[in-house]
């Protein structure tokens, strides 16, 4: 199978630049290498791509790796060629590519070139590609991201269930590697079974990242808190994960408003803006990249500092393979989650419809991640228990829970109760019913089971509900239950938990988190800016004292500088930069770059001199998504387009399109609008209008309707040449 006389060692030097492997690398190669099925599960980070990338280069023939996203093919190739390696060791086959593209990827497979092919599931389905496997030497199959087999999993794909099958049609003696950063017990088991590697060698690496802090939040003002956080730790990489494509556009404009250098990604963009959104964030162009989880599978950034979910994730698989993605190279990774239950409820709405089996599975992953979310133990601790290992350590000093732990009560006679009830009642109930009989709740299932007879039927109501729940939960994580996963998840005494009923011990019990009064979906918080009255009085006065010195100076108008709700914004926000500047009303850059930087240190030396508290890094600036409508406008204007037939098409009246006209040319934008007032207007009628706005103290138009007469001008024709004036002077 080898064709060359390199060691291991020598390879990865040579190949890749390390001086040695990480953890199981070595061993795991080798197993592959000697004909072996493999079966990898190695954290995020750990290097799992190595595992399959350096036998594909050492063997002969080529190695068909299935990977799910063409994204993630596309990063593992440019990966792949950015060591050095010519094009053509390293080719995807995928819809992506035209059918010259795909004649050319066959034809280097054929000449001996290509050493791995990236193949979608879908693509090793089709009977002219396994017709053209069947023809070449193949060195194994390597099955990435293999938790997608099992139902089980957090991102099942019916295509990946063939996957046995499609390579017994190739050659059943093929070796085949499989791939997981995430799987439970249930899971792995189900990915063995599926591809028929029951006696593959396993390599299980700890599931422990003790680098990554976990936090979980209550689910309040959330954009808020968002903000907040990254300006705390400004400069640095971080991932923002939302459930759905418009909540992605929501946050990452909110962001880019607020001063934050972000991009969004999601399935909906068209392919050219997700890989330039990817490539922004990867060669830190930007800061943060707001994306639902089809963003990150296979990223090779290592230095990812923070990982938030702004919505909880629909399983505690998918919760640690995003959170995964930050701190890869050791080093800080804070992992933040916002929770409500409202959230959860929302996703169960959405199974709606589907199979019976897979709704059952569904709210048993779902139930996983309200348990993770709202226990008070170490999240650490049970994150682990989730994935079968064991972690020994009561305090891992790097969660929320750990950091800033809740107070403990003695818990004996409370788990003692709790076992004897799932004894009762046989051992094959879920969590929610046992609570329900021991705090006498009389649902229909415990009617039905006639639960509401037996002798331990409302024991524990003197108790919350979250009480016995939290007992539960901990009483799992210590080893005295156990959840029989193919039975939806029904409670079962460990052996543990049978010596601990036969001679119960001490038993300390913390109570869970309880998030229930919480509000779900009131995240933005709106900046004030309307015409109102500033919030600082006396900073107010010092803006439009500077506005005056600077139109005396430069012999103009001072609402040419900046209009006086922009001087009221000003003395609310308080803006010290640049770019806070530019976010001010009113304010787009060409003004803040023309006129700010007076106003900014002004206002750096007034906040400093009152030890102002700004509101900055507190208010979340939240704007109407009109940047289409803008763009569209200006180019409409740009081909000389009648303003009524650019009010038509936006189902505007002349009078909302010159507001919509205005708010640009008063934010620093320069519009060309003499092609349509010189129809509308005499040239010397113009140059009356012009000449008034030239020496007049304010913009208002009702003062220039009365200065001008309203029976020689209309009020448009005088909105018209106030934005020429301010375009061809302001801007």
């Amino acid at each position: 199978m080898v064709t060359t006389e390199l060691t291991l060692g020598e390879a990865l030097k040579e190949f890749f630049g390390f001086d040695k492997f990480k953890g199981d690398q070595e061993d795991i190669i080798k197993s592959l290498m000697n004909g072996h099925d493999t079966f990898v599960i190695m954290p995020t980070g750990g290097g799992k791509s190595m595992c399959y990338q350096l036998p594909a280069l050492l063997s002969e023939g080529t190695a068909i790796i299935v990977s799910p996203l063409i994204a993630l093919m596309k990063n593992q190739v440019d990966s792949i060629r950015n060591h050095g390696a010519d094009n053509a060791v390293a080719h995807v086959l995928n819809s992506s590519l035209t059918k010259g593209e795909t004649v050319q990827v066959k034809e280097d497979i054929v000449a001996g070139k290509t050493k791995m092919l990236f193949v979608a599931p879908e693509s090793l389905n089709k009977q002219e590609n396994i017709d053209f496997f069947k023809k070449i030497k193949i060195s194994f199959v390597a099955v990435d991201e293999a938790h997608c087999i099992s139902e089980w999993g957090h991102d099942f794909r019916p295509e990946y269930r063939r996957i046995k099958e499609m390579v017994k049609h190739i050659d059943d003696d093929i070796p085949v590697m499989a791939l997981t950063a995430t799987a439970t017990p249930k899971v792995q088991l189900d990915i063995q079974k599926n591809l028929g590697m029951t006696d593959a060698k396993v390599f299980k690496s700890s599931f422990n990242r003790p680098n990554l802090f976990y936090d979980v939040r209550p689910k309040v003002e959330v954009a808020k808190e968002i903000i907040r956080f990254i300006k705390q730790n400004e400069g640095k990489s971080g991932i923002i994960y939302c459930l759905s494509r418009k909540k992605v556009e929501e946050i990452a404009e909110t962001l880019i408003v607020n001063g934050i250098k972000a991009k969004g990604y999601h399935a909906g963009m068209d392919a050219s803006t997700r890989v330039a959104n990817q490539d922004a964030f990867l060669m830190e162009d930007v800061d943060v990249i707001v994306a639902t989880i089809a963003f990150g599978m296979g990223i090779d950034k290592p230095d990812v500092r923070f990982v938030i979910h702004h919505d909880m994730p629909k399983s505690l698989e998918g919760y640690y393979q995003e959170t995964g993605r930050g701190g890869r190279d050791g080093g800080e990774g804070k992992c933040v989650a916002f929770y409500s239950y409202k959230d959860i409820e929302k996703l169960e709405k959405f199974m709606t419809g589907k199979p019976i089996a897979e709704q059952e599975i569904g709210r048993l992953l779902l139930m996983e991640t309200v348990s993770f979310a709202e226990t008070s133990i170490c999240r650490r601790k049970h994150l682990l228990h989730y994935f079968g290992e064991f972690h020994n350590e009561d305090n891992c000093d790097n969660c929320d829970n750990c950091v800033n732990p809740k107070e403990k009560i003695e818990g004996q006679q409370i788990v003692e109760l709790v076992l004897k009830t799932i004894v009762e009642i046989g051992q094959k109930h879920k969590i929610k019913h046992v609570v329900n009989v021991i705090a006498g709740h009389e649902s229909n299932e415990v009617k039905s089971y006639k639960h509401n007879f037996i002798d331990v039927f409302g024991k524990g109501k003197d108790h919350e509900d979250k009480v016995w729940e939290s007992a539960i939960r901990q009483a799992l994580v210590a080893g005295l239950l156990s959840k029989d996963i193919e039975n939806y998840g029904t409670l079962q005494l460990s052996e543990m938990g049978q010596e601990f009923l036969k001679s119960p011990k001490p038993f300390m019990v913390t109570k869970d988190h309880d998030y229930s009064d919480v509000e779900g979906d009131n995240d933005i918080i709106v900046a004030g800016k309307s015409g109102g009255a500033a919030s600082d009085e006396q900073l107010f006065k010092l803006l439009i004292d500077e506005r005056r010195r600077i139109s005396q100076e430069i012999d103009k108008p001072p609402f040419v500088i900046f209009q006086e709700t922009s001087l009221q914004d000003m003395a609310t926000q308080y803006p010290i930069t640049m770019e806070e500047m530019k976010n001010i009303v009113g304010v787009g850059a060409g003004k803040a770059t023309k006129f700010g930087q007076s106003f900014i240190e002004l206002i750096a030396d007034y906040v400093e001199e009152n030890e102002i508290e700004r509101p900055q890094d507190m208010v979340v600036k939240s704007i109407v998504n009109k940047s289409g409508s803008k763009v569209y406008f200006i180019q409409s204007i740009d081909r000389k387009m009648p303003l009524p037939d650019i009010a038509k098409a936006k189902g505007l009246s002349m009078s909302d399109l010159l507001t919509e006209l205005e708010a640009i040319v008063d934010s620093g934008t320069k519009l060309s609008i003499d092609y349509y007032i010189n129809d509308e207007m005499d040239e010397d009628l113009q140059d009356e209008v012009y000449e008034y706005f030239s020496e007049a103290e304010t913009d208002a138009i009702q003062d220039a309707m009365d200065e001008l007469g309203e029976d020689e001008y209309s009020e448009d024709n005088i909105r018209l040449m106030r934005m020429k004036y301010i375009s061809e002077v302001g801007n």
